[in-house]
């Protein structure tokens, strides 16, 4: 019995990290698609730094799916290239926003 309920911790731990990473990737796009519905770009530029933010916080969960042993490390080095790929695009967009404000 006692195994049962530490497997179902488990389970439940892991459920929440995993709906953790999907509201954080998925707020990186909400974003975006926010701040481009917006007339000024001081408010994309707002909402493309909310983005980059959501963005290092799916990183964060994915170390700690790493420290779980829940992904392992080519995993993560993986999702680190596009993570890396991402962080870079929105930098770019950052930039152009900030030299027209």
């Amino acid at each position: 019995m006692k195994c049962l309920s530490c497997q179902n911790h488990f389970l439940r731990r892991k459920s929440i990290l995993n709906d953790q990473l999907i509201r954080a990737s998925r707020s990186i796009n909400a974003n975006i698609a926010e701040g481009h519905g917006r007339y000024s770009y001081k408010d994309q530029l707002h909402f493309c730094i909310q983005a980059r933010g959501s963005l290092s916080e799916c990183y964060n969960h994915l170390i700690d799916a790493l420290d779980c042993k829940y992904i392992n490390k080519e995993q993560l080095d993986n999702f680190k290239i596009k993570i890396d790929e991402i962080e870079r695009l929105l930098n770019g967009y950052i930039s152009f926003l900030r030299k027209n404000i």
